[in-house]
């Protein structure tokens, strides 16, 4: 059963329970949004669902609650940024911000960041930079999710990559996937519900094909487009982590089965004025040209309408504020609980379905 709940309702909620696990209210108030902004958009996998796993994480000492993020200028246009095994949402935001900030300065910005976590839908950078102005781009390496090429084991992260174009007066660019069939986030959202996954996705601990969320959420997921999934994913690696001083070459990790020590994430931003090589409103009316021609474009058997990356998720975040973020009773029950714990009264229903 699924039941909707206002995204001012589970923000709130979020906030309140990161407060009592020790974060600043401040920071609290970034994650929680950071998350229920990932269910406005549809991508469930990365909101509140995972909240048990990083107060589970918190309490065991492997993330700092109360991080003293350091950023150093080691460049021009170059910054890096020590996470100090804070939520990676906040060195995030302090790093795409930063590299907006030498952007603005110097025409391109870039932020390195190494000693993270996780941090949470890689469009939410995007769509900062694009609030203020900028193209972006965002990379991450992760723990090991998918083989090499012709590997049998994990040994390369998901590792999403995003990007995000201002647009004119038609919606922005926004690109946010991860190097994996599907999202692994996604994988362990139908294990806790006891879905199937299709074919084609995963294979299990002994490297056989499954439609078993559990066994493949356990296993190797498969990188998308064969080995040109594990070719990216490979470059991930190597920049989000090699490059930044992170952990790379499978040491990051798991968020989810090693309570070892701290992940030791890497991620990168790039930050770009667009207004480079042309005027702005010239940029504006280019995006505006693009953004027609594809709406303009023969449609193939079955398609309603083509759009834009990051479009169809604007139009769910839309919906989803007006109507509810639907959240299902497994995931109701585990936020129950930890609210519980804490004090936290999780919120009620705006609908039941």
């Amino acid at each position: 059963m699924t039941q909707y709940f206002s995204a001012e309702a589970l923000t709130d909620y979020a906030r309140a329970v990161f407060i009592a696990a020790g974060l600043r209210d401040e920071d609290a108030a970034l994650v929680a949004g950071d998350l229920v902004k990932a269910n406005l958009r549809g991508v469930d996998s990365h909101g509140v669902s995972r909240i048990p796993m990083y107060l589970e994480r918190l309490r065991r000492g492997l993330v700092n609650p109360r991080p003293a993020i350091r950023v150093g200028k080691v460049a021009g246009a170059v910054a890096h940024v020590d996470g100090d095994n804070g939520m990676g949402f906040l060195a995030s935001d302090i790093a795409m911000n930063a590299a907006c900030d030498l952007a603005g300065e110097m025409g391109i910005g870039l932020a390195g960041v190494h000693r993270s976590t996780h941090f949470g839908m890689g469009a939410c950078y995007a769509l900062r930079a694009i609030e203020r102005g900028y193209i972006s781009l965002i990379f991450t390496n992760s723990s090991p999710a998918i083989p090499m090429w012709g590997g049998r084991t994990t040994f390369l992260g998901a590792s999403p990559i995003a990007a995000g174009i201002p647009g004119g007066k038609h919606p922005p660019y926004v690109m946010d996937m991860a190097m994996t069939v599907i999202a692994r986030g996604k994988i362990r959202l139908a294990a806790m519900k006891g879905d199937p996954i299709p074919e084609g996705l995963a294979l299990d601990i002994d490297g056989n094909p499954t439609t078993d969320a559990a066994k493949a959420f356990e296993g190797v997921c498969l990188p998308f487009g064969g080995v040109k999934g594990s070719v990216l994913g490979t470059l991930m690696d190597l920049l989000a982590g090699l490059f930044t001083g992170a952990n790379f070459g499978g040491d990051v990790k798991s968020l989810y089965f090693d309570h070892s020590e701290p992940q030791n994430v890497g991620h990168l931003f790039f930050a770009i004025k667009p207004d480079l090589f042309m005027s702005l409103s010239d940029f504006g009316a280019r995006m505006d040209t693009f953004y027609n021609r594809i709406k303009e474009l023969p449609r193939a058997p079955g398609a309603d309408e083509i759009m834009l990356p990051g479009e169809p998720e604007e139009r769910r975040e839309a919906q989803r504020r007006r109507d509810g973020i639907p959240v299902t009773d497994n995931v109701i029950a585990d936020l129950t609980a930890e609210g519980a714990g804490v004090g936290v009264t999780f919120p009620q229903p705006l609908v039941a379905a």
